[in-house]
């Protein structure tokens, strides 16, 4: 049987056209990563003559920083002042100058700069993959490039990479350094390319394929996450990791929102038990007050009757001191006798009425089933949020605790006006330099707030950004007018979105968490 040979996959020439991925109708998480990839070009300059053309592939990690094969730039490390590095992203109408600023020959790792734009970065994947697992590999293969380049306009224009699909088929070493065995069709012009999980987060850096000879399978060669995790942290490059594994945001959704109904239906039970101690306490309460109001009146009733004996006994002492002929005394007893008679008549008739006395708050909750619920409207205070993992999709954004003070009227952070909508408070934030928007919510009733991101398109975040408007003052305000604006804006840019988003992000809210 023949043998294999191992190919680098950097093209000979420039080649700059790749085939564009069909527009979806929603966003979906590798079209996300694409937006991020770039065909990566060296110049080879002899004065002003080009004299050398070649090109690979590369990914951003950070807003200007990419990563690619070392061979793909090993000319411009050699010849720095003869090689140009062009960096030509998949979005867009312009291309950029890069400089390598890390280089590993070894791990065949280069990490490029560039000014004067900004790229989506993607994020790695820390988590296990399994052989079997699909992959996609990202990048801008020359055999493409060679069939459907026009001109020489279309070798620096800015154009999506090619995606294809495969299975991960085992983790190997090669020269020493951990490659990941794939399917995934890749060819010269892959190298520096994201092989990707199938949520689009980077699990490998295409750097080599196998053609066999008499119909022997060809295989590609990855650098292995691990390796490049290390390349970049030598390099002091911080980079976004996600070590979730992968689900689809459907089945997410779906679970979610189940999760929300029991959330719900948990809080409302909540809200009835609590309804329920507070209208038992309230009517203990008005038996304590009803028994306190009875005795205080048979207390009146009584002092009323012993006044009115005393009186009349008083009444016929006088009597008596008349017939013996102290009359002085007899009148005495008799003023004194209708003083206490009077005394008694007054005390009877403004005697208690043996109605309980309630506080206005004990009245009002005293029926029980019309105890008012924990409205949402209310100022939580200071709040830690914590990932809720298991109601969560991440495909590239940190998990990081997230503090917040909550205020009353949807004021977030003493800056940040959410409008009542659904049920709970929300916003929909939209950034001038991120291509992501979210929908950000929070449930004072379940303590539960939600990040629901969209990785969006150039094109989709200027629509977004158009039917948001100006930026808004950072600030809050109860102004009827001023809410009713903020909620037509969430309105007009929710209608931007696509249908589905890539990542929702569920936390637990608490005090210090």
């Amino acid at each position: 049987m023949a043998g294999m040979i191992v190919f680098r996959l950097l093209s000979p020439v420039l080649l700059v056209l790749m085939l564009a991925m069909p527009s979806a109708a929603r966003a979906d998480d590798i079209s996300a990563t694409a937006r991020g990839v770039v065909r990566v070009v060296t110049i080879a300059m002899d004065g002003e003559q080009v004299v050398g053309f070649g090109h690979g592939s590369g990914f951003a990690v950070a807003p200007n920083r990419i990563v690619t094969n070392a061979h793909v730039v090993e000319l411009a490390t050699q010849y720095p002042d003869n090689v140009v590095i062009g960096v030509v992203p998949s979005e867009g109408a312009k291309s950029y100058q890069g400089r390598v600023v890390a280089y590993d020959a070894k791990r065949d790792l280069a990490l490029i700069e560039f000014t004067g734009g900004r790229l989506p970065p993607a994020a790695l994947y820390t988590g296990p993959v399994t052989e079997g697992d699909r992959v996609v590999a990202l990048g801008y293969p020359g055999n493409v490039d060679l069939a459907t380049a026009q001109s020489a306009a279309d070798y620096i224009r800015p154009t999506s990479p090619v995606r294809s699909e495969g299975g991960f088929s085992a983790r190997r070493s090669l020269s020493g350094v951990d490659v990941l065995l794939h399917t995934a069709g890749i060819a010269r012009g892959n190298s520096g390319g994201p092989l990707l999980d199938g949520c689009g987060r980077v699990i490998g850096v295409n750097s080599a394929i196998t053609r066999g000879e008499e119909g022997d399978s060809s295989f590609g060669f990855a650098i292995a996450d691990n390796e490049l995790a290390a390349f970049l942290g030598a390099a002091g490059q911080p980079y976004a990791s996600v070590g979730i594994p992968c689900t689809s945001i459907e089945d997410r959704l779906r679970q979610d929102s189940d999760a929300d109904a029991r959330a719900a239906t948990d809080a409302a039970v909540a809200l009835r038990e609590a309804a329920a101690a507070r209208a038992m306490a309230a009517e203990t309460e008005r038996a304590k007050a009803r028994e306190a109001a009875e005795r205080e009146r048979e207390n009146f009733m009584a002092l009323a009757g012993l006044l009115l004996v005393g009186g009349a006994l008083a009444i016929g002492a006088a009597g008596l001191f008349e017939s013996r002929g102290q009359r002085r005394t007899a009148i005495w007893c008799l003023t004194g006798g209708g003083i206490t008679v009077a005394a008694a008549v007054l005390v009877f008739v403004f005697r208690p009425s043996g109605e309980p006395m309630l506080a206005t708050g004990t009245a009002a909750t005293a029926g029980g089933a019309t105890a008012a619920p924990v409205v949402a409207d209310q100022a939580l205070g200071s709040l830690v949020c914590r990932l809720v993992p298991e109601r969560s999709r991440v495909t590239i954004s940190s998990t990081a605790d997230v503090p917040m003070t909550w205020g009353q009227g949807g004021c977030m952070n003493g800056r940040t006006q959410y409008v009542a909508a659904n049920g709970r408070w929300e916003k929909i934030l939209v950034p001038e330099e991120e291509q992501t928007v979210s929908v950000l919510g929070f449930d004072p009733a379940t303590r539960t707030y939600t990040n629901t991101r969209y990785l969006m398109s150039a094109a989709a975040m200027e629509a977004a950004r158009a039917a948001r408007g100006e930026a808004p003052v950072k600030s809050c305000t109860a102004d009827p007018i001023a809410t009713a604006r903020v909620a037509e804006r969430v309105a007009a840019i929710r209608a931007t979105l696509p249908p589905l988003p890539n990542e929702k992000l569920v936390y637990r809210c608490g005090v210090g968490g």
